[in-house]
């Protein structure tokens, strides 16, 4: 009998018929592979997935060691702010009544152009 690729077998494209003996022919595939297994003495199959690595975990104390560093980074970053920005300056009363006398001329003549 034929390898049958399962991965590149386009599944739409087979009837239910075909689908269901693929499945009978698969599952008694797999009850062979373990009956052999039992009878050349091992435990697992040869087509067993592998158990995925563990994964590597940190001490509590390198975490530990790695917080305090992070908070001495960011209070060394907050502590060098740059100085306050310049205080807003402000009119005085003078220069603000010279400006506002000056767009009024501006205005009149504009209004008087007009009324010519």
């Amino acid at each position: 009998m034929d390898f049958i690729n399962f991965k590149a077998m386009n599944i739409l494209n087979l009837t239910t018929a075909k689908l269901k003996r693929i499945i009978a022919l698969k599952t008694q595939i797999e009850r062979l592979q373990a009956k052999l297994g039992i009878l050349a003495g091992s435990s697992s199959t040869a087509s067993a997935p592998q158990p995925a690595p563990k994964k590597w975990k940190m001490s509590a104390a390198a975490r530990r060691k790695i917080s305090l560093a992070a908070k001495a980074r960011w209070a060394k970053a907050k502590s060098n702010k740059p100085a306050s920005p310049k205080p807003k300056r402000k009119m005085s009363a003078a220069a603000k009544a010279k400006i506002s006398a000056a767009a009024k001329a501006r205005w009149a003549k504009v209004h008087a152009a007009k009324a010519k």
